[in-house]
Formats: C-alpha cells, sequence, structure tokens
C-alpha cells in the first residue's frame, strides 16, 4: 500500500519563503558586483581567485617601485649626460685656446697670452661649478656624501669616494641593480694627479701668462688625456642610461599584463552581469506572482 505525503500549508510556505530568500540573495549579490564592478568582494567569494589576485597584485607593486626606482636613476644618469657633455665643451674650448697660446703671433703679445690665461681662468670656474651639479638636492658627482657639494671652491673633492657601499645604485629589476651615479675623481681627475682637470687648467693659465711654450705641450696632452676620460665615462654613462630606460619599459609593459590577468581574475562582465540581473528579476516577480496564487490566506489566518 503506497504512502501518500501530505504537504500542510506551513510547510509549503516554509518552502516558499525559502526559495524567495533564495532569490533575493542571488539578486543582492549580482547589485553589489554591479555597484563595486567586481567579482571579488570577499575571499570567501572565490577563495583561489582571492589568492591568484593578492600574488597578481603583489606583482604589480613589486614592479611599480622598479619603474619609480628607474625613474629615478634617468633623472641621476640625465643630469649627468648634460652636465659632463657641457663640460667637455668647455674642455675643448680650453684646448683650442692652449693650441692659440702656442702659435708665433700670440706668443709673443704679453696682453693676448694674458686674454687667454684670464679665459682658462673662467672655463676652470665654470667647470667647478658643474662639478657641483645637484639632482633632488644631491651633488650628483659626490656619490653617497651627505654634504652641498662635491668640490670646494679652489677645486678640491669633498664627496664620498668610490669604494664599496659609496655609490648610488637603483634596482630596475628582479635581482638588476644599476649604478647611477659617476664620483668626481672618476670624471675630473684625482687631486695631485697631472690630469686633475682643475689643477691642470690652473697651470695652463700659469704657463700661457709665462709663455711657457714647454709647459704649454705638457699641459695640451694632459688634457688630451683627460678629455678622453670624460668622453669614456659619457659613453659609459649613455650605456646607462639606455639599460636604465630599456628595463623601465619592460617593467611598464609587464604591469599592462598583469593588470590585464587581474582584471580576468576580479572583474565583471558587464553585459552578462546586466543580464543575469534582469533574469533574476523578472525570475522574483514570477517567483511572487505565483506564491500570491499559490498560497490563499484562510479564516485561520485572519483570526490570528
Amino acid at each position: 500500500m503506497a504512502l501518500s505525503i501530505r504537504s500542510t500549508q506551513q510547510s509549503v510556505a516554509a518552502r516558499v519563503m525559502r526559495n524567495l530568500q533564495s532569490n533575493l540573495h542571488q539578486t543582492g549579490r549580482l547589485q553589489e558586483q554591479l555597484s563595486s564592478g567586481k567579482l571579488i568582494s570577499r575571499p570567501s567569494d572565490s577563495p583561489t581567485g582571492a589568492v591568484s589576485s593578492l600574488q597578481l597584485r603583489g606583482q604589480i607593486r613589486a614592479l611599480e617601485q622598479y619603474t619609480r626606482n628607474a625613474d629615478d636613476g634617468i633623472g641621476w644618469l640625465g643630469t649627468l649626460d648634460n652636465t659632463m657633455t657641457t663640460s667637455l665643451d668647455h674642455v675643448r674650448r680650453a684646448r683650442d685656446l692652449v693650441l692659440t697660446g702656442r702659435t708665433a703671433s700670440t706668443s709673443g703679445s704679453v696682453s693676448a697670452r694674458e686674454a687667454l690665461a684670464v679665459e682658462v681662468e673662467n672655463i676652470r670656474d665654470a667647470l667647478i661649478d658643474l662639478s657641483n651639479t645637484k639632482y633632488l638636492d644631491r651633488p650628483v658627482f659626490g656619490g653617497t656624501t651627505s654634504g652641498p657639494a662635491a668640490y670646494t671652491a679652489a677645486g678640491v673633492y669633498d664627496g664620498e669616494p668610490t669604494g664599496p657601499n659609496r655609490t648610488v645604485d637603483r634596482a630596475v629589476g628582479d635581482g638588476t641593480t644599476v649604478r647611477v651615479d659617476v664620483t668626481g675623481p672618476e670624471v675630473f681627475g684625482a687631486d695631485g694627479t697631472p690630469t686633475q682637470m682643475f689643477e691642470l687648467l690652473t697651470q695652463i693659465a700659469t704657463d700661457l701668462r709665462a709663455g711657457n711654450q714647454a709647459g704649454l705641450g705638457t699641459g695640451l696632452d694632459n688634457l688630451d688625456t683627460a678629455m678622453n676620460n670624460i668622453q669614456t665615462q659619457l659613453a659609459n654613462v649613455g650605456s646607462k642610461y639606455n639599460r636604465v630606460e630599456q628595463m623601465r619599459q619592460t617593467a611598464r609593459d609587464r604591469i599592462l599584463s598583469l593588470e590585464t590577468q587581474l582584471s580576468d581574475v576580479e572583474d565583471i562582465d558587464l553585459p552578462k552581469t546586466i543580464m543575469e540581473m534582469q533574469i533574476q528579476q523578472t525570475a522574483y516577480q514570477a517567483a511572487l506572482s505565483t506564491t500570491a496564487r499559490v498560497i490563499q490566506p484562510s479564516l485561520v489566518d485572519f483570526l490570528r
């Protein structure tokens, strides 16, 4: 004998309410997604998606830091490049003055030699000013010095000497660090050497005034050596500039790729979500209408 299951009015009403609440919950979830634009508002929405999102965001933040480091490094290297290019122009002018001072027509004229010596001294002063060029209020030729200048007014190096942990480095990639500074002695020569730029120009001015042709010949050779050194350092800075710029672009391209992946994990498909929302609302309205017809109030409901 088959058993019949009797559904009471109370059980039907409870089941209907559960279904309506489930429908409302789904509608609320879709409304939250539409308002935030995100599929994941809390880890429970998608545990695996939340883990992927955190990993992608961590990689993006690291790359953004590398980009900022590269921007700062490019600022340092660009300042060095401009300063050394200008310095090289001054040194070339000083070389031309030495050649002029060695000609027969000039070497016999005291006033002409004096004019050349004064210009050489002006070039020396201009180079000392250039040697104290700053980037973000730090002397670019001073290494890691905390002082306000790399050279004194007399042309003596007052910055930090080159050595371990005494260079300005920037991390521009995973395991990639680039030195972005050049110390004064590396560019203008070490103090006390024949090719120290400021001492050399001082001696050249003295030889010009004295008409010392032998001294001018030696000074010209030393000036050529010093100029070649500046050109070498300038080429080195240029290669570093290109490397840092490439690393910055690589980081930016990678950020765009990761942001696309992050959007695939986190962001909603707007047209699809709007369609699901409309379907859910239609289903909810239909459920309400059907429930009103199926569950009719009884006399007992009015007597309660």
